[in-house]
Formats: structure tokens, C-alpha cells, sequence
């Protein structure tokens, strides 16, 4: 478990439905020892209903998700915690919605091809988004621009050197006294 300096106090894990947010979200906050919210779990059940039956999500169904993924990070500004949050945040229009004007929030992009993320929603059970509806994620995606200071990180690889990836931009571990003394190199 790492604990961050001056870093981030929040981390978005964003991408389109397959891109594997939940997966690199839980064990990404595992390994800094941070919060965990699965996005996906804040949406109203009308939005889980409409997905569910093959339709995608207009601007006013995301409005009170989006709303609810702001209030989990506003929380843990408040409280001085650290987290890592899973939502698609297909659009530039919804990240300023849940970022604001928040310097310590950052977006962690999971860029892959539509055949990769095609391939992994077809395999996948259980999940109430259907692969139907990946051809509108691809079509709402804006991938964030240089001005959203992104961690850009390519899914195709296993999940561990991603998060790898991603620990490595968000920064430096803050030293402790146990470890103050010993340097154990870039092992990636």
C-alpha cells in the first residue's frame, strides 16, 4: 500500500463499456490503499432498466448519475480521503461536470481498439450493458484532450502493467520513515 503526497485526491477511471474500469479501478485502489466506488452502482435503476433493454443513455438520464459520481468525489475532498472512481465519462461536457475546477482530480483514460473491448464485452456475464450498446459508447467518446491533463493508458496488455502505468504517472510514493532510506528502483 502506497500513501501519495501532494498528489491526487481522486482518480477517474474512464473509458467506454469493456474497457475494463472496474477491474483496473478496484485493484488500482488496492495498491495505493485509497477509497473504491464502483460508478456503475450510482446510477438510478431507470438508467440500469434503459440500458438494460438495449437503449443508450441520453445527456438528461446521465444527469443525476454524474451528479452522484461528483457528490462520492466531493466527499472525499471534504473528508481528506483518496480515491479511485469508475465512470465512462464519454463526454468533455460530463468530466467538467464531475470535475469542476478541481486541480486534485484526475482522469485516467483506458484507450483501446473497439475489436479488443468488442471482444471482452462479448465474453463477459451478468453485466447490464449489452454489447449493443458499445457502437453509441464509441460514437459518444471524446477522448480527453491535453487541456484534461489525462493519464492515457492502452488496455491491451495485462491489467498489472496497466496499473503499473497509471501509479507511475499519478506520481511519486510518499516516503516514510521505513523507507526513507531505501530506493528500489523502476522494476517496470
Amino acid at each position: 500500500m502506497q500513501q501519495y503526497g501532494d498528489g491526487p485526491a481522486a482518480a477517474i477511471i474512464m473509458g467506454v463499456s469493456g474497457a475494463g474500469k472496474s477491474t483496473v479501478g478496484q485493484q488500482l485502489a488496492e495498491r495505493l490503499g485509497w477509497r473504491f466506488e464502483e460508478g456503475d452502482a450510482l446510477h438510478p435503476p431507470q438508467n440500469v432498466a434503459k440500458m438494460r433493454s438495449g437503449q443508450p443513455l441520453s445527456d438528461a438520464d446521465r444527469a443525476p448519475w454524474l451528479a452522484a459520481v461528483a457528490q462520492v468525489i466531493d466527499g472525499w475532498r471534504r473528508r481528506g480521503e483518496r480515491g479511485v472512481i469508475t465512470c465512462s465519462a464519454l463526454k468533455k461536457v460530463y468530466r467538467r461536470q464531475i470535475i469542476g475546477d478541481h486541480g486534485d482530480v484526475r482522469l485516467v483514460y483506458l484507450e483501446g481498439s473497439r475489436e479488443l473491448i468488442a471482444s471482452r464485452v462479448g465474453a463477459r456475464r451478468g453485466h447490464f450493458m449489452p454489447p449493443s450498446l458499445l457502437d453509441s459508447q464509441f460514437a459518444a467518446l471524446e477522448p480527453p484532450g491535453p487541456d484534461e491533463n489525462p493519464i492515457i493508458v492502452g488496455i491491451d496488455r495485462p491489467v498489472e502493467g496497466v496499473i503499473e502505468s497509471i501509479v507511475r504517472a499519478l506520481g511519486p510514493p510518499a516516503q516514510s520513515p521505513q523507507s526513507a532510506g531505501s530506493n528500489l528502483g523502476d522494476k517496470g
